[in-house]
């Protein structure tokens, strides 16, 4: 845009307005993403949809939050969020408590912001790409 030619456009014109997902590749290739499942790789695509800018560590995988996009099992949910994190491809930052205090996540392809309210010492054992480091089951 600095030569002048592109002067009056705004943006990519080659895409619908509005924010994206970067999801880089090395996570969509990698061993570990192969062998989730499909609720799993789905739950993903949901946490990473949260990401702006500065708030990796504040994302949700809630229930009351994901109902709204679409999750009707919490079962289904909670095999999902477990097989995220032993994957390592989120992290918990704030451990939830009932009656409405829920969870805090970050994604681990990207550096863990730095914010107020995480749980003593979850900044330090925050491990970036450890979904790299994940061996996938095989039966």
């Amino acid at each position: 845009m600095a030569n002048g030619r592109n002067r009056g456009q705004k943006g990519d014109s080659g895409r619908d307005a509005g924010g994206f997902v970067a999801l880089p590749w090395s996570v969509l290739d990698c061993p570990a993403y192969a062998g989730l499942g499909h609720p799993a790789k789905s739950l993903l695509m949901e946490v990473a949809r949260q990401f702006v800018r500065d708030n990796n560590g504040r994302l949700l995988c809630s229930m009351a939050y994901l109902s709204q996009r679409g999750w009707k099992s919490w079962d289904v949910l909670a095999r999902a969020k477990a097989e995220l994190l032993a994957a390592g491809f989120i992290y918990e930052t704030v451990k939830g408590q009932r009656p409405n205090k829920a969870s805090w996540y970050a994604v681990t392809w990207r550096a863990l912001d730095r914010m107020p309210g995480y749980d003593p010492g979850a900044a330090d054992l925050f491990v970036r790409g450890a979904y790299q480091k994940h061996t996938p089951y095989s039966a």
